[in-house]
């Protein structure tokens, strides 16, 4: 696997991505509904990607959101997405949020992911904890935050309401520097 890992890559998204984002969004829709609505519905036409992509650009420039893909690096293609989000720089702190496509899924990829982006966000901004906030029954998600040493620390009542549902329980990991 450490092979294939070394085919990925995370960088910033392009305008030129945008056709290629769409298509990612829509082709993985079904799995992103629950847990990441507003990405999707940010990226719903291709109108909006370009729009998402500059917005997302911007936020990198002001140090308030990360957001990155993870590619492919053989076929140039984006397979997920990795987010370093809710920054707080007093108390340098922030969430990672991330989602990778079906075809991608169980191959240690996220976890991989997780593990560049905690180096990232260590060593380049300086944060000392990050949370990853995760359904229980989302257990590849789980499992992402436990392979890259993130700790349990409790359960978030009612703090995270999907699309025309009743508000969720999460559970909260953190990693400490």
């Amino acid at each position: 696997m450490k092979e294939d890992l070394d085919n990925f890559g995370i960088n910033t998204l392009k305008t030129s991505d945008a056709k290629q984002m769409f298509q990612f969004m829509f082709d993985n829709k079904e799995r992103f509904k629950l847990f990441f609505p507003q990405t999707l519905e940010l990226n719903s036409t291709l109108e909006k990607t370009v729009a998402y992509i500059a917005i997302k650009n911007k936020e990198i420039e002001e140090k308030s959101n990360f957001t990155f893909a993870i590619r492919n690096k053989i076929h140039n293609e984006i397979v997920g997405l990795i987010i370093i989000k809710k920054i707080d720089w007093v108390s340098c702190q922030g969430e990672l949020a991330y989602c990778i496509g079906l075809e991608e899924q169980g191959r240690g990829l996220t976890s991989f992911a997780v593990k560049k982006m905690t180096q990232f966000a260590f060593e380049k901004l300086k944060l000392k904890t990050l949370h990853i906030i995760a359904h229980k029954t989302n257990l590849g998600s789980v499992k992402v935050a436990e392979n890259n040493e993130f700790i349990w620390q409790k359960t978030l009542l009612r703090e995270f309401t999907p699309t025309n549902q009743a508000p969720l329980d999460m559970e909260l990991y953190e990693l400490r520097k």
